[in-house]
């Protein structure tokens, strides 16, 4: 079975709490588990994890290259401004798709 790993960065922690009016009332929780369910449907194992720390989400992609198949990120801010994250992206062997 494939394998995704689905990062999101900072502050994606609070969604659903803050500005729902802007961001909606979902919360992360229930994003991930829709992806979760959704991959399953597809055949694909879906490991969800999210972090306010720059370096943290950089080791994950790191260590991602033993482990999963593709990745799905949100950086949140960090796509404005992170070339480590960039760079970790640009390391991995399998497919990343940035939403």
């Amino acid at each position: 079975m494939k394998k995704v790993l689905v990062l999101n960065g900072p502050n994606i922690n609070m969604l659903g709490k803050r500005q729902p009016e802007v961001y909606g009332h979902e919360t992360l929780v229930d994003i991930e588990q829709n992806c979760v369910n959704v991959g399953a449907n597809l055949g694909l194992a879906v490991t969800c994890k999210q972090s306010n720390y720059e370096g943290e989400l950089i080791t994950w992609i790191q260590e991602a290259r033993e482990e999963f198949d593709a990745i799905v990120m949100n950086p949140a801010a960090y796509s404005h401004t992170s070339i480590g994250i960039m760079d970790a992206l640009h390391a991995f062997e399998g497919a990343v798709i940035e939403v």
